[in-house]
């Protein structure tokens, strides 16, 4: 698995615990997929994601969107 992959699976399934959350115990957990959505906005301007870093250091091949 490439590091784009698991930042994709990542990212899905922080948005989906954040719905399963807010459906469960508070619509504070919405702010949860907030932050996920607006460091997904950040990282495709940018092309940085400390995630990515972390996942290369653990030695998951790269990826064509963060090389």
């Amino acid at each position: 698995m490439s590091t784009d992959r698991f930042f994709m699976l990542f990212a899905g399934i922080v948005v989906l615990v954040s719905a399963l959350l807010t459906w469960v115990a508070s619509t504070w957990w919405l702010l949860l997929a907030v932050v996920i959505g607006a460091h997904l906005i950040q990282a495709s301007f940018t092309g940085f994601c400390p995630l990515v870093k972390i996942l290369k250091s653990l030695g998951l091949k790269p990826g064509e969107i963060f090389p």
